[in-house]
């Protein structure tokens, strides 16, 4: 019996801290561990004894990436609750933040956390060198989304202008009129992004998955629907415990999801698209059809061009929104405690990686007395797994070098979160 260890003591394009172990015994995948050691961050405590008016304020903190999503998610559970409605104009603005967001997360994940992996480099930076179009391009899509936030937000990152019952302040007609020039430059960047990005090569990889995500009855999903998935989950967002479990294992300090009597799911980009293919907005949907992106991807390694096309459709939006934009009477409205006895707050959106949802419970005066929060990294991590298993059970001949990097882009592919920051991968393969 001889055992060998790799380890990659950095990678920085996945975002945060993780380790994986692979143990291979006479040609058999024996376990695969996808290894989250970063310490607890305890936001779901920070939460607790604090006004429901501060969950938009202290969720944003939790991603520098998504903080839209994190504010999203706290303020629909509470107002869901609270029997809030806000204004259309407030719900097509928030919706327009949300677009921002996917904009500036999706262009950063796809030309440089991605694309490297595609063209041969260890990262943007060395990429930049020789193709430095490509990289001042998916810049360019980023301020475009960050532009959307900085307005509509107070600012790029950990937005501070999301309050429950709507904004704090809403731009006027004219201020939101700026944004249509940038956001019109970056529709067609977008555009070029998923031609770009469909002429790559990809290994010739099928998935079965499990996808799941929301759905509306008209609009691509983002901030509201109910949960649905390719194997005939239909359910109201508060059902969603009833088919979800969180699970500790012991090889992570992170929980892992699964589907309750089943196994692994799906969220994100492929999933949404799967399964709200005919909510796409006219241009997307052309320029899906154009480089002929079949209605359901189930090849991990294309999700780089189905992150594209959502780039399309958040800024075909957002251009819709900036165009019919009419200021509201009142940017908020009130909820004033005390409250009929303890309510339950639930939401779900769809954050850049997928289904975010937010578990609430408040006492008569608004206090927050428990908070749960289920990323979408925390939902995928067990189909992350699956996909390294598979990866490795058909890579066997490959040596320790070329396998920790198949297995480096393989995690690429569904783009985690681990901890909301950067930085690497170590990988511990064992052969027996």
């Amino acid at each position: 019996m001889s055992e060998r260890t790799i380890a990659v003591d950095y990678l920085a394009r996945v975002e945060g801290e993780g380790s994986l172990r692979v143990r291979i015994h006479d040609r058999t995948v024996e376990d695969v561990e996808l290894r989250i050691f970063e310490p607890p961050r305890f936001f779901e405590a920070f939460l607790r004894g604090r006004s429901y008016r501060e969950a938009p304020d202290i969720t944003a903190r939790i991603c520098g990436i998504c903080p839209v999503a994190y504010q999203m998610s706290s303020v629909h559970a509470m107002e869901r609750a609270l029997g809030l409605a806000v204004a259309p104009e407030v719900r097509a603005l928030r919706r327009l933040l949300y677009c921002g967001e996917w904009v500036e997360s999706h262009a950063l994940h796809v030309y440089l956390l991605h694309a490297p992996d595609f063209l041969g480099y260890p990262d943007a930076i060395r990429m930049a060198k020789d193709h430095p179009e490509i990289v001042r391009e998916g810049l360019e899509l980023k301020r475009a989304g960050n532009r959307i936030m900085e307005l509509l937000g107070g600012r790029e990152i950990h937005p501070i202008n999301v309050r429950v019952g709507g904004f704090y302040r809403c731009p006027s007609r004219e201020e939101l009129a700026t944004l249509a020039e940038p956001v019109a430059r970056a529709l067609e960047l977008a555009e070029g992004t998923v031609r770009f990005t469909s002429g790559l090569d990809f290994p010739a990889i099928e998935e079965e998955y499990e996808f799941v995500s929301l759905r509306h009855p008209e609009e691509y999903p983002m901030n509201e629907g109910e949960i649905v998935s390719n194997r005939g989950l239909r359910i109201p967002v508060d059902g969603f415990d009833a088919e979800f479990e969180e699970r500790q294992v012991p090889h992570s300090n992170a929980l892992q999801s699964f589907r309750r009597g089943g196994g692994s799911y799906l969220v994100g980009p492929m999933a949404r698209y799967a399964l709200n293919r005919d909510r796409l907005l006219p241009r997307a949907d052309a320029i899906a059809r154009a480089v002929g992106l079949e209605p359901v991807v189930t090849n991990p390694y294309r999700s780089i061009v189905v992150r594209s096309v959502e780039m399309v459709q958040a800024l075909e939006d957002a251009l819709r929104i900036i165009g019919s934009y009419r200021p509201p009477e009142r940017p908020y409205v009130e909820a004033k405690p005390p409250f009929e006895g303890a309510l339950r707050c639930r939401a779900a959106t769809e954050a850049p990686r997928g289904i975010l949802y937010h578990d609430y419970r408040l006492g008569p005066t608004g206090i927050i007395d428990s908070a749960r929060i289920v990323a979408p990294t925390s939902q995928n991590q067990k189909r992350i797994e699956d996909d390294l298993r598979a990866l490795v059970g058909r890579s066997l001949d490959l040596g320790e070098g070329p396998l920790t990097q198949a297995c480096e882009r393989a995690v690429r592919n569904h783009d985690p979160c681990i901890s909301c920051a950067t930085h690497f991968l170590t990988l511990d393969l064992v052969r027996d």
